[in-house]
């Protein structure tokens, strides 16, 4: 292959469907952690083994590290908000009885949040388009968590947990994309691998008593967890992000609840409601609309009802 492919559309298309492939299925790969250990314990193993990958990567390829205390900082922060809050916060989900599937479909209305935030602070803007998705999207995930509720398969503790999840999870790809723009990717996830060790690993002793069975599952999920989507496909997306929006980048978890409710059905026999197969199917819409892009020169009326907020002139 040419260099010119690596900077092109192809290698964007190859680098997109790589990140969703792997991030649907890793919500299948933390059910299966997940019986064998708790959140906090399970994520500690995972981050431990992840060190152990990154440094013969990192003695062989010497990356620049953080400069500077600032960027260091950043980089720590953008990793435990990345690693340990949003990543906490989904294994608790579906430690505490949330299916794999919904809460991949919960986690997906990230881009609508990113899309509003976007808007307002970051210059981006929608198209009327757009902002119907961002309204379908979110009527979607509301059908579905009232339907939850509503039938008892969904606890306060679960709903608490995905919400704390989706904080982490927006603010650090947007803390990232704003301050840590340039920082090579393999130091910057030793860098947070080592942060979000030092949080979970005392947590998983104080709150969950380090009970782990150790089983060949648990240490295949963990090593496809950390080989598959830690690294590559967390370094896919930032890729990713630093030659796009961060609204239509971050739409590529559209996909990710469909990987997770087929494979979820697939292995484990689980079969979603009809009302909850609605709500996905509402919602994926939705994001849908504000990932899609109208080709140049074919706009719609309404592409440009946000305008872009450059400053005076």
């Amino acid at each position: 292959m040419s260099p010119a492919f690596f900077h092109g559309r192809g290698w964007e298309a190859i680098l997109a469907w790589y990140f969703v492939t792997v991030w649907g299925s890793g919500f299948i790969a933390t059910k299966i952690g997940l019986q064998y250990a708790p959140p906090f314990s399970f994520l500690t193993l995972r981050f431990l083994f992840g060190l152990a990958c990154l440094v013969p990567i990192l003695i062989i390829m010497r990356p620049r590290f953080p400069g500077t205390r600032a960027e260091l900082g950043h980089v720590i922060v953008a990793g435990l908000l990345m690693h340990a809050v949003h990543l906490g916060g989904s294994h608790y989900t579906q430690y505490l009885g949330m299916s794999a599937g919904i809460t991949a479909l919960i986690l997906s209305v990230q881009p609508l949040i990113t899309a509003l935030i976007a808007v307002r602070w970051m210059g981006e803007r929608l198209a009327l388009r757009q902002w119907a998705g961002v309204a379908l999207g979110l009527a979607g995930v509301a059908l579905v968590v009232w339907h939850k509720v509503d039938v008892r398969e969904a606890t306060i503790g679960s709903l608490m947990a995905v919400t704390v999840s989706l904080t982490g999870v927006t603010a650090g790809t947007l803390y990232q994309r704003v301050y840590c723009p340039l920082v090579d990717l393999r130091s910057a996830t030793f860098v947070q691998f080592v942060a979000a060790v030092a949080v979970l690993a005392p947590l998983a002793w104080l709150v969950e008593g380090y009970a782990v069975t150790w089983a060949w599952p648990m240490l295949g999920a963990i090593a496809f967890l950390v080989i598959g989507a830690s690294i590559l496909a967390v370094s896919a997306l930032h890729l990713l992000m630093r030659r796009g929006q961060a609204t239509r980048v971050t739409s590529l978890l559209y996909l990710t609840p469909i990987f997770a409710v087929v494979l979820e059905l697939a292995m484990f026999g689980l079969m979603p409601s009809a009302l909850s197969l609605a709500g996905i199917v509402v919602t994926c819409c939705g994001v849908g609309l504000v990932a899609w892009r109208a080709r140049p020169g074919r706009a719609s009326a309404g592409e440009d009802i946000v305008k872009p907020r450059n400053g005076p002139g």
